[in-house]
């Protein structure tokens, strides 16, 4: 086939006409993708709180998006007047800068455009001719692709600027201590000037030069009608300054985290700067105040509820004081958390319908495989509401409802909830986890807490609404009232009362301590924030001091008085709860013998709940005596309210208006199955480890029993050998050998009660 004349040059010359084209739009795609930059972290307003230098040694901030008007009017006047009309390169220019050289009889002017000045500066290549044609033909390749805001953007972002500063971004901030956007015109003018010639003329060595060079420029703005002549004799009048200035340095561990993990980038949190100055002041107060009983740090959180937002954040104070541990983020390190998990186990009984709020709980001593777990105080109350034993932070009720909800179920709660500490087994964790045996970062239990308070702010949970995307595991809002209904409750150590004092303003909140006084905790919630503090020593070192009520409580206090925390939380919607008849005395749901009832609304699983235990119908006789039978004449049958003996033990002394049972009248059965004896230790089923001592002797357990009498004789049995008699205290030591045993007690009235319990024995060790 012949191909006609005409196409036999038409065809390779559209190919080359198109390869041309190609050739010159396609531009590197990252021009400066190698060199390293700042990691930059700014406030939620773009303000600076901090930076860390490039991998290099220079301070090079991430590139600028925007050029200043100021710089941009100056800069194109002092490098480049046609910058706006020529295509890259500027043959006008060009023959100058040729012309003069040839005069000079050397180099004494480029005719570089700042389009040319940005290939050179992604190059870095000797400055020779060979490299100064390509740097011409890769600009005009450049000026096809980006628009000249882009070029300038590139030019100012990675232009030297004395020194190791580079970038208009790095040297506002480090040669005025502001943001390149607050530019004066003198001090604009002054960055225009200083990439001419950096190593030869800049702040600290010929200033004269520099300023004279400066001043020029701006006659020059004047002449061409970009300012007026009141602006330059004010501009003129400027010093340069004197001296590099050090860079923001607000929340530097958050600053420190973020080198870490978007390193070399710019990052914009939602820190409000203004609220994190004022937090800082405070926390420095406060270190001032702690540091001189020997407790050196201290670190807090601030949330805001309705975003999920951390809007203020101290890691730790004094971060460059050389402090040992200053540098230590505690906000984000695992430390032991005290009772600061107890609203949230709280929280699940509440949700599954364990016990309702006001439900009266065990606060007994126990033995638990050995672990015996004591309030604060080494007292007991013996049967305490559980939104009480809440605000009081009572171990031993916590402990009771951590058994009966599941270690494993309560870690995967935990968990869920946003703890990613918990790397242990549930079986290592065992019962201790909810008294601090786990460990716990500030910034997620406070985050925790914040969730708590965003699912009352913003109603129910969905996937759709809620910020976690369905991951927060507490999902009844009735449940969630009631936990931070109680936590208002807790003793505030200022001894303030809100209810007496309305600017002290409510707030959910609750303390802990760690074992051996290592950590003090306080986190508390209202509808708008959650603040979180901890106080302690970085090392692990312990201090009596180190207290959560006392040393973080009020810490965390000041911070709330800080905020805006106007209002409460809303109760739940009426079709998030159920309404049921509760018992006024006991709390639980109401039994057939309770007389005094309150109509509550209840989490939806309440109705699970057992109902009043407690209120027994009881026939008193003529005598005073009580029976179970109203036979006898002038006997009357009454509601009486009766807690177990060993709960009933504890009580009494603590509440005047509780009435025991009288006598029981002999010889008549109950028909309630009212015994008026309990065991406090051993329990049934307990399995108990004797030691051997270090001598090789072995030493005796002590079996406890409450009598709701106090004048009862009790008669001890082990596995139907008599042992003793006990009056008033009902205590004995026995030393039983290795293997299954019964204990029996027999009181003078016939009651009786029996448990089982299993002995082993080892070395002490």
């Amino acid at each position: 086939m012949l191909i006609p004349t005409r196409l036999k040059w038409l065809l390779p010359s559209s190919l080359l006409f198109a390869g041309l084209i190609v050739w010159l739009f396609i531009v590197p795609l990252h021009l400066f993708r190698d060199i390293p930059c700042s990691t930059v972290v700014e406030a939620r307003d773009g303000q600076l709180m901090g930076a860390r230098v490039a991998d290099d040694g220079q301070w090079r901030f991430p590139a600028v998006s925007e050029v200043p008007q100021k710089y941009s009017r100056a800069v194109i006047e002092f490098e480049d007047r046609y910058f706006k009309y020529h295509p890259g390169v500027n043959p006008i220019s060009i023959a100058k800068a040729l012309a003069r050289n040839i005069r000079a009889g050397h180099i004494v002017s480029g005719g570089s455009t700042i389009t040319m000045q940005v290939i050179r500066l992604s190059r870095s290549r000797q400055r020779k001719l060979s490299e100064k044609i390509i740097e011409a033909v890769l600009a005009i390749r450049l000026d096809l692709r980006y628009s000249k805001d882009e070029i300038l953007a590139l030019y100012a972002s990675y232009a030297p600027f004395g020194g190791n500063v580079v970038g208009i971004e790095a040297a506002a901030w480090r040669y005025w201590g502001h943001s390149a956007d607050d530019l004066s015109w003198a001090e604009a003018a002054t960055l225009a000037v200083l990439p001419n010639s950096p190593s030869m003329i800049h702040l600290s060595r010929n200033r004269d030069a520099l300023l004279a060079k400066r001043n020029r420029l701006l006659h020059k703005l004047l002449d061409r009608g970009i300012i007026d002549e009141t602006t330059c004799s004010l501009a003129v009048e400027e010093p340069l300054p004197s001296e590099v200035q050090p860079l923001p340095s607000y929340a530097p561990h958050l600053v420190e985290y973020y080198h870490s993990t978007a390193h070399g980038k710019r990052t914009r949190t939602a820190i409000d700067l203004p609220l994190q100055i004022r937090l800082e002041d405070v926390m420095r107060v406060y270190n001032g105040r702690y540091s001189m009983e020997g407790i050196s740090d201290i670190a807090s959180v601030v949330v805001d509820v309705p975003t999920g937002d951390v809007i203020a954040y101290v890691g730790n104070v004094g971060y460059d004081s050389g402090r040992e541990g200053a540098q230590v983020d505690i906000a984000r390190s695992p430390r032991s958390t005290g009772s600061i998990l107890k609203p949230l186990l709280y929280c699940a009984v509440l949700e599954e319908g364990d016990i309702l709020p006001y439900t009266l709980v065990p606060d007994l001593p126990v033995n638990l495989s050995g672990f015996s777990p004591q309030n604060y105080d080494h007292t007991f109350s013996g049967a305490v509401s559980a939104d009480e034993a809440l605000a009081r932070s009572l171990n031993v009720p916590s402990v009771h409802q951590l058994r009966k909800y599941g270690v494993e179920r309560f870690k995967s709660l935990l968990t869920e909830a946003g703890m990613t500490t918990l790397n242990r087994s549930a079986d290592n964790y065992g019962l201790s986890l909810i008294l601090g045996g786990a460990e716990g970062k500030l910034l997620e239990i406070t985050q925790m807490y914040a969730s708590l308070g965003y699912a009352m702010v913003h109603g129910p949970f969905s996937k759709e609404k809620n910020r976690l995307d369905g991951s927060f595991p507490f999902h009844d809002r009735t449940a969630i009232w009631y936990t931070l209904d109680a936590l208002k409750e807790v003793n505030r150590p200022d001894e303030l009362d809100y209810k007496a004092i309305p600017s002290v303003g409510k707030i959910a909140w609750k303390t802990g301590t760690s074992f051996g006084s290592r950590d003090a905790w306080a986190v508390g919630v209202t509808p708008g924030y959650a603040v979180g503090v901890w106080v302690g020593n970085a090392d692990g070192s312990g201090n009596p001091l180190i207290l959560g009520a006392k040393t973080a409580g009020p810490v965390m206090l000041d911070i709330f008085n800080l905020l805006n925390r106007k209002g409460w939380f809303e109760e739940p919607y009426p079709d998030e709860y159920v309404l049921a008849e509760v018992c006024r005395r006991s709390g639980h749901l109401k039994g057939p013998y309770c007389n005094e009832v309150d109509t509550l609304f209840l989490p939806k699983n309440a109705l699970r709940s057992e109902a009043c235990p407690y209120h027994i119908p009881v026939t008193i006789t003529s005598d005073g005596l009580w029976r179970c039978s109203a036979s006898d004449a002038g006997a009357h049958t009454v509601s009486w309210f009766v807690l177990p003996a060993a709960m009933e033990w504890y009580y009494r002394s603590r509440h005047s208006d509780y009435t025991p049972l009288p006598p029981y009248r002999p010889g008549s059965s109950s028909s309630v199955g009212y015994v008026p004896m309990q065991f406090i230790y051993p329990e049934s089923g307990a399995a108990i480890h004797i030691p051997k001592q270090i001598d090789g002797s072995m030493k005796g357990v002590v079996f406890n029993l409450a009598h709701s009498n106090s004048d009862a004789v009790v008669y001890w049995h082990l596995d139907e050998n008599y042992l003793t008699c006990t009056e008033n205290i009902h205590q004995i030591e026995v030393l039983p050998t290795p293997g299954a045993h019964r204990v029996t007690v027999v009181d003078n009235a016939g009651n009786t009660l029996s448990v089982s319990f299993s002995v082993t024995s080892g070395d002490m060790r």
